[in-house]
């Protein structure tokens, strides 16, 4: 990790204790907090209202935290993929997602992931470490410096397992929440998981209304344990207790991603497993039609199984939704981060 603390990683009382520090009264962190959290400042020559010896002395020992823009791809449908250097080299990808409600800026939570996902790519670059709650931050400060609006709603679905790297994005989320930060509305914040059943527990303690999306892919233990290797830990048993003790305690409805593979969890049957396993949560079942990556011996179900999948959880009572392709040209969707240049 670089030498130079990231002060987007630090509450307004412990800023404010850095001041005092730099034998600074404490009110410059109100200053401070306002470029770094809502003007998004990438530099302390910005911070025009503080002493000229006082941003010479941040430069010396701190940095603002906003990654680097290496690269962006744009989609014909209005999505956008980023690749972002961090201060130690690292490079991670954020994707900007085009509704017609605003800008929803998917975050990755660690430099590549551990989980080793059968059906995802960000595992295929190996995992280095997690990231600092400032850094994920700065990714939406980065995607709205470059588009020049506010982000409106946060996903938590970009590289790694958010769960895996739990303190860190607790922090990232009070302070994307806070009235220092964005004051983004929790309920506007999605984290998603493969299952880390000791991560939904305490997520659940907190009884924050964030909306929890759990990457299913299998409704049986045995093709589960092949997709999602975690699952040989966390069963679906254990999983689904989580599941439905999170849905009661925060009264949010749980969305369960389940990505369609052709010959593989596509069948009639497995449906009507799936209805079975999800049946009488508060839930949400989110279809999506496997989005390809290369190296993965996989294909996407046809869009005949896809209908006749759906239209057997719908006939079990189970709300499902097909998910809408969003760019999957420049490899942004869901499974396709992996860290190409062009």
């Amino acid at each position: 990790m670089p030498d130079k603390a990231n002060l987007l990683d630090y509450d307004p009382s412990t800023l404010g204790s850095m001041m005092t520090g730099l034998g600074q009264p404490a009110w410059r962190a109100r200053q401070l907090t306002g470029w770094l959290f809502q003007k998004g400042a990438a530099s302390f020559a910005e911070m025009t209202d503080l002493p000229a010896p006082l941003r010479s002395m941040l430069e010396e020992h701190f940095t603002c935290g906003r990654p680097e823009l290496v690269t962006k791809r744009e989609s014909r449908d209005g999505t956008v993929k980023y690749l972002l250097g961090l201060a130690d080299g690292q490079r991670i990808e954020a994707v900007w997602l085009a509704y017609r409600y605003g800008g929803t800026a998917c975050v990755s939570t660690q430099a590549g992931c551990r989980m080793g996902c059968r059906i995802c790519a960000s595992g295929l670059v190996g995992w280095h470490r997690n990231l600092t709650s400032g850094e994920m931050y700065g990714q939406v400060l980065a995607m709205e410096k470059d588009h020049g609006e506010p982000v409106t709603h946060v996903v938590l679905m970009g590289m790694g397992e958010p769960l895996d790297n739990f303190e860190a994005v607790r922090q990232f989320i009070v302070t994307l929440s806070a009235p220092y930060g964005h004051g983004l509305s929790l309920r506007r914040i999605t984290i998603s998981t493969c299952g880390l059943v000791p991560g939904i527990s305490r997520l659940h303690k907190l009884k924050w209304p964030v909306n929890l999306a759990v990457s299913l892919h299998a409704p049986t233990d045995h093709l589960r344990d092949r997709l999602v290797p975690v699952n040989r830990k966390y069963p679906l048993a254990e999983l689904m207790t989580a599941c439905r003790a999170y849905a009661v305690e925060t009264s949010r409805r749980i969305t369960f991603e389940y990505a369609l593979l052709g010959g593989v969890n596509d069948a009639p049957e497995q449906a009507q497993e799936l209805a079975k396993l999800v049946g009488g949560m508060l839930c949400h079942v989110n279809l999506i039609p496997w989005n390809a990556v290369a190296d993965l011996d996989l294909v996407p179900s046809a869009p005949s199984a896809v209908r006749r999948f759906q239209e057997i959880l719908r006939q079990k009572g189970i709300a499902v939704t097909v998910r809408r392709k969003l760019g999957t040209d420049i490899e942004g969707a869901c499974g396709q981060l992996r860290l190409r240049d062009g």
